[in-house]
């Protein structure tokens, strides 16, 4: 995207708005580390965006959403209008939030899939209208304006989570609620725990009926799970931090480095250092 065809709204350095209103093909090979949460509503567009090393397509309107950490690039895309909304934790607290509207909710909790919501006509004039009331309150001085620009991201959040849970199926049964509650450990523990058993005795379960529970879900194993975990931030590590090889092998949980090599090579193909070499810009 050019800078010039972009108008930023912000308030101070824990909200801001970006609008984008051209049509213009546009390739950037360079992955960004993301370093707050993130909405892009594609309003009016089509593209190729990598998100953690997975390759997304889209054509028409879309939304999706990253978290800290997360990695993103454009193939390519020819935006006609879009919107991003970028805040960080402090600003939309967690801890003040249902768990579906959360940062850790249905939409934020997306590294393990297609990040991608597609809103229909109705919910496109319901989005457009929380945009509107939040550029007005961008430009506004008045009283309260952190509370009401944090209640019209809530709205927007709301929203979204409501277009996925009609348009996208989301299961309530017990084998569900057991990978959600398997994912987020991992999510919180995959620098020190690494192995199933260790999951399986945290959740209350043996490690073969975690197995079997997958299975049934049709998702990888939990062995596969916690390994393309580890792998995730590994990528993300080498790529953007100034560590040693050896020092992010610790920093995930490992006492050798050469183990640490050998497993990522086995994942990937190459070694952390050609990794390194073949990426980083």
């Amino acid at each position: 995207m050019a800078i010039q065809d972009i108008k930023t709204y912000r308030y101070q350095d824990v909200f801001s708005l970006q609008t984008v209103q051209f049509e213009k093909a546009c390739v950037v090979n360079k992955p960004e580390q993301i370093n707050t949460y993130k909405i892009f509503w594609i309003k009016e567009g089509k593209g190729t965006y990598h998100i953690d090393f997975e390759t997304y397509s889209f054509d028409g309107s879309v939304l999706f959403f990253l978290s800290p950490g997360q990695i993103f690039s454009v193939d390519s895309e020819k935006i006609k209008e879009a919107y991003q909304l970028s805040f960080v934790q402090d600003f939309y607290c967690i801890q003040t939030h249902d768990s579906e509207i959360a940062c850790n909710g249905v939409l934020f909790n997306n590294v393990y899939e297609t990040p991608f919501v597609k809103p229909c006509e109705q919910d496109i004039q319901k989005l457009n209208f929380i945009i509107e009331n939040l550029i007005d309150e961008f430009k506004s001085s008045d009283t309260a304006q952190y509370d009401m620009l944090q209640a019209y991201l809530k709205q927007f959040i709301i929203h979204s989570v409501r277009i996925k849970k009609e348009y996208h199926v989301i299961k309530e049964d017990a084998t569900t609620k057991l990978f959600k509650d398997f994912s987020l450990l991992v999510e919180q523990n995959f620098k020190k725990l690494h192995s199933v058993t260790d999951y399986a005795n945290r959740l209350g379960v043996s490690p073969k009926s975690l197995t079997k529970s997958f299975h049934k879900t049709g998702i990888k194993t939990p062995s596969d799970f916690i390994k393309n975990r580890i792998i995730t931030e590994a990528k993300r590590q080498l790529l953007y931090s100034t560590q040693a090889v050896k020092f992010i092998a610790f920093d995930l949980g490992f006492n050798d480095p050469a183990y640490f090599s050998r497993f990522f090579t086995k994942a990937t193909g190459q070694s952390p250092k050609q990794f390194q070499k073949e990426n980083r810009a």
